[in-house]
């Protein structure tokens, strides 16, 4: 069984031979309902794929359904880790976890059945042109969501623009959690130094990547809300956006005055 427990960053268990070349990391916290039907929809995607489940001491027995799936598929790997830490060091570990053992790309995938598994090839594929962050986007022409309330559609749409506003971001979905990164070019980056806990860490990364001019490609997908459990949104994760977002902007344009001064 692929099985690790969580510990230090820095202490990655032994590394072993990786059977794909693309590692597909979903955090789970609670979705023991959901989880075996994506997993096999994400093997089924591509056979480059194997599966890093990262698990944050799930009460409802995710973990050890998880572990069951390891023992039965090569391509199934577990992190177990202690209580609930958070989805941004869920991936840091994830990728940690990946690059040690040699992964072309590392992806992030929900767990909730939102994003869709069948654009994974299209996504490899995108890296395989060149691309060094593939996004799976919601707001291009030929994206879309499914039976999200307008609440939940402007609240995305708002943070996208204010995204654009105050970064001068020319990502459409720079909130989206489906996308893929080069991991060679990724481990060029100190992600030691990622502030954002939740979701705004898809925004911190993203711009990371824009900000060095890095290539940077949205494919359409369609959005499907969660069926089972319920969602990890709430009032925290959006304030933590708003005030990131507004912070970072005010400093990359205060740089970027500084620059303009000494220039002179």
């Amino acid at each position: 069984m692929a099985s690790q427990s969580d510990g230090p960053r820095h202490a990655l268990p032994e590394a072993t031979t990786a059977r794909g070349d693309v590692l597909v990391v979903i955090p789970t916290y609670n979705e023991r309902e959901n989880i075996a039907e994506i997993a096999e929809r994400v093997l089924g995607a591509s056979p480059r794929i194997d599966l890093l489940i990262v698990d944050d001491g799930s009460p409802d027995g995710t973990g050890e359904i998880a572990d069951q799936m390891a023992a039965s598929d090569a391509r199934v790997h577990v992190l177990h880790r202690t209580g609930k830490q958070g989805l941004a060091t869920a991936y840091l570990q994830g990728f940690d976890w990946g690059q040690a053992r040699g992964y072309e790309y590392l992806f992030e995938f929900d767990a909730d059945g939102s994003h869709p598994a069948a654009k994974l090839p299209e996504l490899i594929d995108k890296l395989d042109a060149g691309a060094e962050l593939a996004i799976g986007s919601r707001w291009v022409p030929g994206g879309a969501t499914e039976n999200w309330p307008l609440s939940r559609q402007l609240l995305s749409r708002g943070a996208a623009l204010y995204c654009k506003i105050w970064l001068k971001s020319r990502i459409n979905d720079i909130t989206a959690g489906f996308r893929g990164y080069r991991a060679s070019t990724l481990k060029t980056f100190d992600l030691s130094n990622i502030g954002a806990a939740g979701y705004c860490f898809q925004i911190e990364m993203a711009w990371m990547y824009e900000r060095k001019g890095l290539p940077v490609v949205e494919v359409p997908i369609t959005f499907v809300e969660r069926i089972h459990g319920a969602s990890k949104m709430s009032s925290n994760i959006i304030l933590e956006a708003i005030w990131r977002v507004a912070a970072w902007g005010i400093g990359y344009r205060a740089r970027g005055a500084e620059q303009l001064v000494t220039r002179r």
